[in-house]
């Protein structure tokens, strides 16, 4: 408690520097501060049974907590470096197992729920810029305000999300602000690759003309599911991912689209193989060995139909051979949603949102979680299958000046982990976020 004390004390501090700063020059550093509490509560559900990851049909309550120092100091021309001390405690429902798409994406699948501070952030970033055409950058969150060509290259290393910087969706993309569910904060499909807590350490590259971007990152894997350590044979377990995004305008309101492609090459488990060794109680981390892989695409688009209401909508696919590793048992997902803000009730900065989200397996995988058998998310010991839906709605009230926003949000889950004997199930959630 002491140092989570401390660090918001340090936070608070800090940000008078970046509230200082003129945002019309180059910052030359800035500091900002947030943070998530969400609590859930479920009520309990009928289920005839459950295995070691189903959902408990009990009723539950749990809370996550995250709080985040972004830290973020020019160098030299076109140079900064980013750093993110964050801390983050609490659990999800059922210690975040039992449902694909699951509710709150401020949690993590780890074995303690006890508050632990950590490094989110710490990247190198070099930008070359040519061309007369200017962008003015405002100062956010590892982003310094100052003038920026429309024309660059830029090329970072070390430790970030892969969120930061891929499938950035204008209305689904933050648990913290926006929509809480997994498989709304990402693609679904997309088994992005990080670690058990969402970061990686990698090579990240963008070259940005008027009009469109091109994205590629070359990162890390971790040595287990959903590890902590990773794997020091680079040139065996590696990923790559690669992003086009395109800008357009439809009846004069702004729209992007983005097309996204990955592959994953590691040290990965086969659902067939495990079934044909056991396939009454098959292991997939039994049959893990080098050379395996998982590749995908996903697409999203997002667009306003006026100032205050758009639209989105996200594809993703992976082939779904090879056990998840990183981010959730999802390999096929569709999604798709609206955000009104309050303007027409006088409340213009508050936020409406209503999405929906199906997603599906993989007819390996399907069989194998049928089979009895586990991955690290989900897994009833049986199945009876039929894809997983889920409805969100939430309302973000601007409690105060943009600084704190207090979010009720309902979830409504349809066969979770992709069992029509299970559920359904109902989440209520609160969330209060705070940042500056």
């Amino acid at each position: 408690m002491k140092k989570y004390l401390l660090t918001i004390l340090i936070s608070l501090l800090s940000a008078h520097y970046a509230l200082a700063q003129d945002t019309v020059k180059q910052q030359r550093y800035n500091f900002h501060f947030q943070e998530t509490t969400i609590t859930q509560y479920k009520p309990g559900f009928s289920a005839p049974y459950s295995g070691v990851n189903s959902l408990s049909t009990q009723t539950e309550t749990q809370s996550s907590i995250t709080s985040t120092l972004y830290g973020d100091a020019g160098l030299w021309k076109g140079a900064d470096v980013v750093f993110d001390p964050e801390l983050s405690g609490g659990s999800g429902l059922s210690k975040t197992t039992g449902i694909a798409a699951f509710p709150n994406g401020e949690t993590f699948r780890i074995g303690s729920a006890a508050p632990a501070i950590y490094i989110a952030r710490l990247f190198l970033r070099q930008t070359f810029e040519w061309g007369k055409e200017k962008d003015t950058i405002t100062d956010d969150q590892n982003q310094l305000a100052g003038l920026k060509s429309k024309r660059y290259f830029t090329i970072a290393a070390g430790k970030y999300g892969m969120a930061d910087f891929f499938d950035n969706n204008e209305f689904s993309h933050d648990p913290r602000t926006q929509f809480m569910n997994w498989a709304l904060m990402d693609n679904g499909a997309w088994d992005y690759p990080a670690n058990t807590r969402g970061y990686v350490l990698g090579l990240y590259t963008e070259l940005g003309q008027p009009g469109w971007k091109l994205r590629f990152a070359l990162t890390m894997v971790t040595t287990t599911a959903n590890g902590s350590v990773w794997d020091a044979k680079i040139l065996h377990a590696n990923t790559q991912t690669i992003e086009y995004e395109r800008d357009y305008e439809l009846n004069g309101q702004k729209g992007t689209v983005r097309i996204l492609g990955f592959s994953n090459n590691g040290k990965f488990g086969n659902y067939d193989l495990a079934i044909a060794q056991n396939s009454k109680a098959p292991v997939v981390d039994s049959t893990e060995a080098y050379g395996r892989h998982k590749y995908g695409f996903g697409i999203s688009a997002d667009q306003y139909l006026s100032k205050d209401f758009g639209v989105f909508a996200r594809l993703g696919y992976n082939d779904g051979q090879t056990e998840t590793w990183f981010f959730t048992e999802i390999d096929r997902s569709l999604s798709f949603g609206g955000v009104l803000k309050g303007t027409s009730w006088k409340r213009n900065d508050d936020e409406l949102g209503l999405a929906f989200i199906g997603s599906g397996l993989s007819a390996a995988h399907r069989a194998y979680l049928a089979d009895g058998g586990y991955g690290f998310i989900i897994g009833d010991g049986k199945l009876n299958y039929s894809p997983e839906l889920v409805a969100e709605l939430y309302y973000k009230i601007n409690a105060y000046q943009n600084k704190f926003w207090l979010t009720p949000d309902y979830q409504f889950i349809l066969n979770p982990a992709y069992n029509a004997s299970r559920g359904p199930v109902n989440v209520f959630s609160m969330r209060v976020h705070i940042e500056f």
